[in-house]
């Protein structure tokens, strides 16, 4: 069974019972391109901007009781979950948004007239963009929508990155103690402990995280109101004072408008922001994965520092391989990280006029980075960190041969009196607290002191 719907373009038959209308159909014909549903968060905000549109016109007598409590009750269903099938727009569509406005509209529309008795397409008592629309566009009820998905999102890689950060000191705190030649250059350096390294992994998270929230902040900023162009046309007074008042209790998010409505609407830097900090967050944490696969490369045959969880056979033909396979992850989701952020910034920058008509593009390259981050930093916390120890018989022998613990003689004797011990070191296969003892001229006691690795690895205060 099928049933008729008419738009400014013609004719279009749908199957009887499709929630969805002639928009949203043509949108899904049009635009086969990623063969990618639109976001789930993305299409939750936009039902909680919709539903609170029409509790404000309810209120104000823009919209009949009934026409209000129908929208709303279409709008409770779809939040519970229910009729997802029904937004078939691919999320890579031209047009700044509208046919994922469209697709929504149209979906509310039709469970609100079934709501009143009425079959669906009867938009006699129930109209997609008269009623369900009423007060909005495409240009500012996308961006808005967006805003609150991102921030959401943000706040799901804030909490996974907390986690992180807590297995990561949690580990400071468990390794303090455990000396490690630190490395500059690929090169020995001077002795380190343990804890010192997982602290410094933990701190630059907490620093990653408080740039990330800041980006998130001006997420709450929104242009709702703005209409076309942000000039407001179409939309009441009424409507005007209370719309976003009414999204932030909607969708529990503390939204603000913008102060201009026209830079709000053609402009969409506040997105580049946010992508630029994940970005940050993506390379130091891809580099972070990158130490731990180095220290436990081998292990027989390379540093063999630290051991990380056995995940996964590593090889289809050499036994017993085990591959650093959550750190890879996490490098591999940074990679597409940075990646998406260059298509974020093109489009950003693209924006012409009164309108930036690349939103979809810009929301489906930051939804899918800030998800993909997220998830990557959650499995690498939990089957990774959580599980890595310390191999303390390597890391005590390479203590041993270390000869950069020199430096610590520069005080004493000098730079170049240093350097020869060292060269002699070398050149003996002497260590160097033994070549010390013969060629520096300091006692046995100052020789202990300087050359005592736990005390050249504690922190000045």
């Amino acid at each position: 069974m099928f049933r008729t719907e008419k738009d400014g373009l013609g004719e279009k038959q749908l199957p009887a019972e499709a929630l969805y209308g002639i928009h949203s159909l043509r949108a899904k014909e049009n635009f086969p391109i990623s063969g990618r549903e639109m976001d789930r968060e993305f299409i939750r905000a936009v039902i909680e901007i919709k539903k609170a549109a029409a509790a404000v016109n309810g209120r104000n007598g823009s919209l009949t009781a009934g026409q209000a409590e129908a929208i709303i009750f279409a709008c409770d269903e779809l939040l519970a979950g229910k009729h997802r099938d029904a937004f078939i727009v691919d999320t890579m569509q031209g047009g700044a948004g509208t046919s994922a406005n469209m697709n929504v509209n149209e979906v509310i529309a039709n469970l609100a007239v079934s709501y009143l008795g009425g079959m669906y397409g009867d938009y006699s008592l129930i109209h997609p963009i008269d009623h369900v629309n009423m007060y909005q566009s495409t240009n500012d009820v996308i961006p808005t929508a967006g805003r609150i998905a991102v921030y959401r999102k943000c706040g799901r890689l804030l909490e996974t990155l907390g986690e992180l950060r807590e297995a990561l000191a949690r580990k400071a705190s468990e390794f303090e103690n455990i000396l490690k030649v630190g490395r500059t250059q690929l090169q020995d350096a001077v002795p380190m402990s343990f804890g010192q390294g997982f602290c410094a992994y933990a701190s630059m998270i907490s620093r990653s995280m408080e740039q990330l929230a800041h980006a998130a902040e001006a997420m709450q900023r929104v242009n709702l109101g703005a209409t076309a162009i942000g000039t407001a046309i179409n939309a009441s007074e009424m409507y005007f004072d209370q719309i976003v008042r009414q999204v932030s209790a909607e969708c529990g998010i503390g939204l603000t408008r913008y102060e201009d409505l026209f830079d709000g609407t053609q402009n969409a830097d506040d997105f580049a922001s946010v992508s630029s900090a994940v970005k940050v967050c993506a390379i130091k944490l891809s580099k972070m994965a990158s130490d731990l696969r180095l220290l436990s490369s081998g292990p027989e045959s390379g540093f063999g520092e630290l051991h990380l969880p056995a995940k996964q056979s590593g090889s289809s033909i050499m036994p017993g391989k085990i591959n650093p396979v959550l750190p890879e992850a996490l490098n591999q989701a940074a990679f597409l990280v940075v990646g998406h952020d260059l298509t974020v910034t093109q489009a950003v920058e693209a924006g012409q006029l009164e309108l930036n008509a690349f939103l979809p593009v810009i929301l489906f390259q930051l939804f899918e980075e800030i998800d993909i981050l997220s998830n990557a930093v959650a499995a690498f916390t939990e089957n990774c960190v959580k599980g890595i120890t310390v191999n303390e018989t390597t890391c005590r022998e390479d203590i041993a041969r270390c000869f950069s613990i020199a430096t610590a003689l520069n005080p004493a004797i000098g730079y170049d009196k240093s350097t020869e011990i060292v060269k002699k070191s070398r050149q003996t296969g002497k260590s160097v607290a033994e070549v010390a003892r013969s060629e520096s001229g300091l006692s046995e006691e100052e020789l202990s002191s300087l050359l005592d690795p736990y005390i050249l690895a504690k922190k000045q205060e």
